[in-house]
């Protein structure tokens, strides 16, 4: 039998694969409780039937959020390697939760909520604070394959100017940042996710993107 897509978790440069339990059979009362699936099922069914049973549902949770989630975890920690252990760190708590998960707000939501938490416990665990030096975590510069040699070339270092600045936010500035910016979160859901609330939340953000605007006009500045 072929190994499922995920097993080997394919998002990022995980060496390992997550501890997990046997998936239970499919619970036949509970998937007769959901509604059939579609085309495209949103993430809260896929879950409630990841719980009842039906792996497939996982597999598809895990195309939709591998990439968003490692890129979230290599840019809050710029650290390939630690990034790829926390990816499968999250993994794993969802693959355990899922029997008591309950879909009380957006799968996203609670996704990164589990990311906020374990990246918060593996800093704490070793007393001190992500390395605030740029690396890999850069934001992502899309070329416009019309665009000539010059434009190419300015659109790039303003993509390395904003990444100079966002590496240089609080953590907590810029987890507001990305979780807003990658995931289109709203502020209720920004505080959800770290813990937080809604105002600070948008405290957060705001400071965020007051720091980025400073720092590239400064940069336009001294150009």
């Amino acid at each position: 039998m072929q190994a499922p897509a995920w097993a080997g978790l394919p998002g990022g440069p995980c060496r390992k694969r997550p501890a997990q339990r046997p998936a239970p059979c499919p619970d036949p009362a509970v998937l007769s409780m959901l509604p059939r699936m579609t085309a495209a099922p949103d993430d809260k069914e896929l879950m409630l039937r990841y719980r009842a049973g039906d792996v497939g549902a996982f597999e598809v949770l895990y195309g939709r959020y591998k990439g968003p989630l490692y890129r979230f975890m290599l840019r809050q920690c710029r650290d390939p390697e630690i990034a790829a252990d926390l990816f499968q760190e999250v993994w794993s708590r969802v693959i355990g939760a899922r029997e008591r998960y309950v879909p009380t707000a957006r799968f996203n939501t609670w996704l990164f909520h589990i990311a906020h938490n374990c990246f918060i416990d593996h800093y704490r665990g070793r007393r001190r604070r992500p390395l605030e030096a740029a690396g890999d975590g850069a934001l992502d510069c899309a070329e416009d394959p019309s665009a000539g040699p010059e434009a190419r070339a300015a659109v790039l270092e303003r993509a390395d100017r904003l990444r100079a600045a966002l590496c240089d936010l609080p953590v907590e500035q810029r987890e507001a940042f990305l979780l807003r910016e990658e995931l289109g979160m709203s502020l209720q859901e920004i505080g959800a996710a770290t813990g937080t609330g809604r105002e600070t939340a948008k405290s957060r953000l705001r400071y965020a993107v007051e720091r980025l605007r400073r720092a590239l006009s400064e940069d336009d500045e001294r150009g």
